[in-house]
């Protein structure tokens, strides 16, 4: 007989299971004791997701373990980091069940209970759905309890930072991060691929990419700006050693994506901007290229102009000219 789903906490419900919010913290509840996983959530969730990752041997937590191994083993670094903090979340929601006794009605709890954080509950979503496909090919299971499941809407970001936005973050900034920003904006390029680029991938030509989402190949020409920037990258204290553009004074190693995002919620904050996400710098390149009259799709490495157009379409602000009139209106009487 399936279990039923334990009750919800009627707040903080977006949380995983024994994680609070208070004080300006996030914390780990069990047994009583309070351990603090940091106080921000994302520092929070990479934290619980550390501390629950211990290998399980049987239910639904041994089967997530097992999926995990083969499903991480065709995706990008990034797109593993997401997989397994909502694999933890899912194992520590699941934990009282078997594979077998998870039903549709139980998916579709989970996914009202998340609806706070429609983007991360769908991908966690994605990844159960994933986790008992595979269970269904190793005959754990009969069916794919996640199927009939619909996924939250997700709201376009139509975000646009704008020039003075950008400068108030750019002042506000470290040197590092005022490098990285200028990269990001004048490469049009993700912060990822931004923060790989090698020394040698600089020459008088351009900046080589290597795109790690779709693996592309970009060639953004050399321009006067980009030479600047560049230069303001090398400028930057270095170790021998380091062989990116932009790296770590110590050991010389590339920066870790959540350090430059880091940064830069602090330089958001100082300047007083709101809403500013990392990635909102490639969409600001790409709207900003095409408003030039430069190709966007080029730039962007997308492989039809299509996808640029959504991409961007929700940041453009479209101007539009006002009709004259064919006749003048009669001046009203202003006696009347």
């Amino acid at each position: 007989m399936t279990r039923a789903m334990p009750p919800r906490r009627k707040s903080d419900v977006h949380l995983p299971p024994c994680v609070y919010q208070k004080h300006g913290a996030y914390w780990l509840v069990k047994g009583g004791k309070w351990s603090r996983l940091g106080s921000d959530l994302r520092s929070a969730l990479a934290e619980y997701a550390r501390r629950v990752s211990a290998p399980a041997t049987g239910g639904m937590p041994g089967l997530i373990d097992k999926a995990m191994a083969e499903i991480l083993r065709s995706v990008k670094d990034s797109t593993a980091q997401q997989y397994r903090q909502a694999a933890s979340v899912l194992k520590a929601e699941l934990a009282e069940f078997e594979p077998q006794q998870v039903q549709p009605r139980d998916v579709a709890a989970l996914k009202v209970h998340w609806a706070k954080t429609p983007n991360m509950a769908n991908r966690r979503l994605s990844l159960l759905r994933q986790v008992f496909a595979l269970g269904v090919e190793w005959q754990i299971v009969d069916a794919n309890p996640c199927i009939g499941v619909r996924r939250h809407r997700e709201g376009k970001r139509d975000r646009y930072l704008s020039d003075s936005e950008y400068a108030g973050i750019w002042r506000a900034g470290s040197p590092s991060l005022r490098a990285a920003m200028d990269l990001a904006y004048l490469t049009g390029q993700r912060i990822s691929d931004v923060l790989r680029v090698r020394m040698s991938d600089v020459t008088d030509e351009g900046v080589a990419f290597r795109q790690g989402k779709t693996a592309a190949r970009v060639l953004v020409k050399m321009t006067a700006d980009l030479r600047d920037a560049i230069e303001s990258a090398k400028a930057l204290p270095r170790p021998v050693r380091g062989l990116t553009l932009l790296c770590t004074l110590r050991g010389g190693r590339p920066y870790a994506y959540s350090t430059v995002r880091d940064m830069w919620d602090r330089a958001c904050e100082a300047a007083g901007v709101a809403d500013a996400h990392l990635h909102d710098l490639r969409a600001k390149a790409l709207t900003d290229a095409k408003a030039q009259g430069k190709s966007a799709q080029a730039l962007g490495g997308h492989a039809t102009e299509a996808m640029t157009l959504r991409y961007i379409r929700q940041r453009e602000t479209v101007v539009a000219e006002p009709p004259r009139f064919r006749q003048p209106p009669r001046v009203l009487d202003k006696s009347a």
